[in-house]
């Protein structure tokens, strides 16, 4: 397993955007996929996006297309979510995941993972 750390919650206005990071603490970031997930309160975890370990290819829950962007820099070893128009409704933990490559890529479900960040708070005042 990898160590996730993330960064980049806070307070937020409506409208507004936010660059959520998440640093992993491995040398071969690049074998891994990563996933976004969130969970709001009183809510199951629900899926975002992710990255296959190259960059090359994403998958969304279609509901997050167009104000969610998920990308990576592997000389950094970081995944990053930029989440622009933030709603209310947006208000959750967001969680960073990662598991070893396993292709083809197509991983998006909570049980894909293995390797869990903390999370960050994200709060969307309206």
């Amino acid at each position: 397993q990898v160590q996730l750390v993330e960064s980049g919650g806070g307070l937020v206005q409506a409208g507004g955007s936010l660059r959520l990071s998440c640093a992993a603490s491995t040398r071969t970031f690049r074998s891994y996929e990563m996933g976004w997930f969130r969970q709001a309160p009183g809510k199951e975890r629900e899926f975002v996006a992710s990255i296959s370990g190259s960059g090359g290819t994403t998958i969304y829950l279609d509901s997050m297309k167009g104000r969610f962007t998920i990308s990576r820099d592997n000389a950094k070893n970081t995944v990053y979510l930029q989440v622009n128009d933030l709603e209310p409704e947006d208000t959750a933990v967001y969680y960073c995941a990662a598991r070893v490559s396993l292709p083809p890529f197509r991983a998006r479900n909570r049980a894909d993972f293995n390797s869990w960040g903390q999370g960050t708070q994200v709060t969307v005042a309206s």
